[in-house]
């Protein structure tokens, strides 16, 4: 009779290897179903609601009004809303709101209020990247429990994601081209809606890549008002920010000198903020994942900021966008999408001023719509907004405005408005020579 323990081993490998073909199998038929009938190439549903409010996915908004050297216009100008959620009859609509919405109508009955237009499915990308999304299907995991990914190609690493952690990777690692360079306004009112812009000038290169665990670079200069102008922020993000710290420099002008900013990430303080956005509220969230535990709730139907066109129109001053309290609702527009969610709690022995962030990523892009922030006693504290719009003509889904809403202090911060600056540059010659603590001294001192 032959041994039973020489033959074990033989038929464990044997099933580990039916399995491991099992698994490639079932990921090859996930990567196989992206862009079929059923999901677009990104892995969100194709087909629209049962009751027809969220329609089919048709290829995103190909052409529009505008393009980024003559300034955007508003594909949708001629929509009315079908309805206005206020604080009296938002109870109809409960189910389709966060949180933070319902607790901002509530702080400002009488002046805040969300417009909802039809929905338009504008997501769109080039083919390039739908190839890379469908390979990473096939190939991209998480490592060190989940504070990096490998085997992916520069973009959504996980378009069928089934873990929390997965969609805030989607978010980090979306398309949003090689480079760009952009002009923007920040402002932080106060309760009286009083405000000063700040003019900041931002670059950006994409160049995620697991190898050379890198992300992007980033390079932000202030140019207004003079008692901020000429502070540089410089910026070499990690994947893996356990494996190895985010990368930062600052130049003050003052000063007349670089030195590393390890304060630039979690809750550390955002560049000219005035203490209303943290270091990874930037970008809706940006950063390391591992200070929490993500879980993945599921997916619902919810009223979010799309198609946010009226904040490119620079028809528009800063003035007129920027009130008391919050953006003026007569410019903003929401819309009813299907939206990931997600709940991240801070973990046992780590620190943040976020005991808990709720995020509601977008189907379409993975793109974080909104955030609501609880702080150490679960209070809801903070509640942010990202204004999606599809600028159509370099197919980039990105934000023309990104808000945080304080309810304690009747504050908030408002960034990305491009209605008094020179706006975006898609032309922009990325470079990783230009985003060394060198050429942040070069550029601190012009």
């Amino acid at each position: 009779m032959k041994s039973m323990t020489k033959q074990h081993p033989l038929k464990l490998s044997g099933l580990a290897a039916a399995l491991v073909a099992a698994g490639l199998l079932a990921t090859s038929l996930q990567a196989a179903e992206l862009g079929g009938s059923e999901l677009t190439p990104m892995g969100a549903e194709r087909a629209g609601s049962d009751d027809g409010r969220i329609p089919a996915w048709d290829g995103g908004l190909q052409e529009g009004p505008g393009n980024w050297r003559e300034g955007y216009g508003n594909p949708f100008a001629d929509e009315e809303p079908l309805y206005v959620i206020t604080a009296d009859n938002y109870q109809q609509y409960e189910d389709r709101l966060a949180p933070g919405q319902i607790a901002m109508l509530e702080t400002y009955p009488d002046t805040f209020r969300i417009p909802v237009y039809p929905t338009h499915r504008t997501a769109a990308f080039p083919d390039s990247v739908y190839a890379k999304v469908k390979e990473n299907a096939s190939t991209a995991q998480l490592v060190d429990n989940g504070n990096g990914v490998e085997n992916f190609s520069e973009v959504t690493p996980f378009p069928k994601p089934d873990s929390g952690v997965e969609l805030v990777w989607n978010h980090s690692t979306r398309y949003r081209g090689e480079g760009a360079e952009r002009e923007v306004t920040l402002a932080t009112p106060q309760a009286d809606g009083d405000f000063t812009p700040v003019t900041i000038n931002e670059e950006f290169m994409f160049i995620a890549d697991p190898e050379e665990n890198t992300l992007f670079h980033f390079l932000q200069s202030v140019t207004a008002p003079a008692r901020l102008s000429g502070t540089v922020l410089l910026v070499q993000e990690t994947m893996n920010q356990v494996k190895e710290p985010r990368r930062a420099w600052i130049y003050n002008a003052g000063q007349r000198r670089v030195r590393r900013a390890p304060q630039v990430a979690y809750d550390g303080p955002g560049t000219a903020a005035d203490g209303q956005r943290t270091s990874d509220g930037l970008d809706v969230f940006n950063g390391a994942p591992d200070r929490y535990e993500w879980k993945l709730v599921g997916k619902q139907e919810m009223y979010i900021p799309y198609n946010a066109y009226p904040l490119l129109n620079t028809d528009l001053s800063n003035e007129d966008i920027i009130q008391a309290g919050h953006l003026n609702p007569d410019h903003l527009r929401y819309e009813l999408h299907r939206v990931w969610k997600v709940e991240g709690t801070l973990r046992d022995g780590q620190r943040h001023i976020y005991n808990k962030r709720v995020m509601y990523f977008d189907e379409d892009t993975y793109q974080l719509a909104h955030v609501d922030q609880f702080d150490g006693r679960n209070n809801l504290w903070r509640v942010s907004e990202g204004h999606t719009v599809q600028f159509h003509d370099v197919d980039v889904p990105w934000y023309a405005a990104e808000t945080i809403y304080d309810l304690v202090n009747n504050r908030y911060i408002v960034s990305g408005l491009i209605n008094d600056t020179r706006g975006y540059n898609w032309d922009y010659d990325a470079r990783a020579s230009s985003f060394s603590p060198a050429a942040l001294r070069r550029s601190g001192g012009r």
